[in-house]
């Protein structure tokens, strides 16, 4: 003997998504993880910061980084950074890229930043995006921590 409830309401299972695939961008290749290894990335604390003498988007910073002799960068951040409110920063910088001279000062490194578009501005294509149409961000720690530390 068969019942059925009449008033059951009919529940249709579940179909299974499918997979949402998102491509990442094209415009960098991928790279192994061997050369991701050879990256230094440390900790360093901004001891100075002033605006470099030959050039107007960039600052002339030093930093300790755990060595006796320390380091001096130069970073575009000019337009979004007034030099002293950089002063006992710690930043994350790139420690073995080849020293190279920009402008007449040597940089010895590279302090890491996140770049992202301020409200209301619109990215087409590779159209490079001037300083009042993103924000610059510095990348930093969370607490303080030893200068010299690596970033794993």
């Amino acid at each position: 003997m068969t019942t059925s409830d009449s008033t059951a309401p009919l529940v249709t299972p579940p179909v299974a998504a499918e997979p949402v695939v998102v491509a990442m961008s094209t415009a960098v290749p991928n790279i192994s993880y061997d050369l991701f290894t050879k990256l230094d990335l440390r900790i360093a604390t901004i001891v100075s910061a002033e605006a470099h003498p030959n050039a107007d988007k960039l600052l002339k910073i030093k930093l300790d980084d755990g060595t006796p002799e320390g380091r001096q960068v130069c970073a575009g951040i000019k337009a979004w950074y007034d030099p002293t409110t950089l002063v006992g920063k710690q930043v994350v910088i790139v420690a073995n890229l080849e020293p190279r001279m920009l402008r007449g000062e040597i940089s010895q490194g590279m302090i890491l930043a996140a770049s992202d578009l301020r409200e209301g501005a619109v990215q087409i294509g590779d159209v490079k995006l001037s300083e009042s149409d993103r924000d610059v961000v510095v990348l930093t720690t969370m607490k303080p921590v030893k200068p010299g530390s690596k970033v794993s």
